[in-house]
């Protein structure tokens, strides 16, 4: 497989670096962009996720073709140049192309979702069914008592989870995190090093690395009205296509206790809150 160039600039901030060296589903997304493509001759637009079933698609065509979104986006060919005039192969809602950080919640979803008990997420991993979900923990991880976990849940090395804790799918928790008392977190990505305070809420949400969410530390993700959140993206409220999300936090924030962020906010890399703050407009 090769990468070229976006169609579009991904605009991933407060998040930085490439694409592909953002982290989902306890690794690189250009680690499971690798994993995911098949080994013949294709050419994927570099910020593009392509789910299994879409691949398959494109390579069982018979001669140049083009995989494309349902927003019209070319996202990977076959063929080479002659690909840019084959056949147009329409891919299912489960590909698209990674332009901004929620996005990276669906890949999660999408990679923790196909997980099975007896599948190794990473080297070394101990995996526990439970009553109502899968949970994945990487060596190190230490997991408290009264911790519940409902859907698939990847947890990372050298963790300190709980004590009663309530993780719910699809979560990924980077290395060397800490979730505290009474935490509850529900379809988020946490960072390497990411710490969330006794009685917090972290719920369809992204936070960076080093981030450490002070006690009581709450994030909203529902409109009163159940429309789709929006989010401001250089100075334009942009549709995230989701009816929860939460928030977005780029690497080193510290949040004051009880801070409280509405929905769709984000806070940029090393910004702060005081105690008892809302969150009302993006910080940077």
């Amino acid at each position: 497989m090769k990468l070229e160039a976006p169609i579009v600039e991904p605009s991933l901030w407060p998040l930085d670096g490439p694409v592909e060296d953002l982290f989902v589903a306890g690794g690189r997304f250009g680690r499971w962009q690798r994993e995911a493509a098949p080994e013949d001759e294709v050419v994927m637009t570099g910020n593009a996720w392509v789910a299994r079933d879409d691949w398959a698609l494109l390579m069982a065509t018979g001669g140049p073709a083009k995989l494309e979104s349902h927003a019209g986006e070319i996202l990977a060919r076959k063929g080479g140049g002659e690909a840019r005039d084959g056949l147009v192969v329409m891919a299912s809602e489960d590909s698209f192309l990674v332009r901004y950080p929620w996005d990276l919640l669906r890949v999660n979803a999408q990679l923790l979702g196909a997980l099975s008990a007896g599948e190794e997420m990473r080297p070394g991993a101990a995996v526990t069914e439970t009553e109502d979900g899968l949970l994945i923990c990487g060596e190190g991880t230490r997991i408290l008592p009264g911790v519940y976990v409902e859907g698939t849940v990847l947890i990372g090395s050298d963790c300190k989870i709980g004590p009663n804790c309530y993780l719910r799918g699809s979560t990924c928790i980077g290395d060397g995190c800490r979730v505290g008392q009474a935490v509850e977190v529900k379809n988020s990505l946490l960072g390497h090093g990411a710490s969330v305070g006794h009685l917090s809420y972290v719920g369809d949400s992204i936070l960076g690395s080093r981030v450490n969410f002070g006690a009581g530390t709450t994030t909203s993700n529902l409109r009163h009205d159940g429309r789709n959140h929006r989010s401001m993206v250089d100075g334009e409220l942009v549709d995230t296509v989701r009816r929860k999300f939460g928030t977005v936090v780029g690497d080193g924030v510290h949040t004051g206790i009880n801070t409280t962020i509405y929905p769709g906010r984000k806070l940029g890399p090393g910004t702060t809150t005081l105690p008892g703050e809302v969150v009302e407009r993006d910080k940077h």
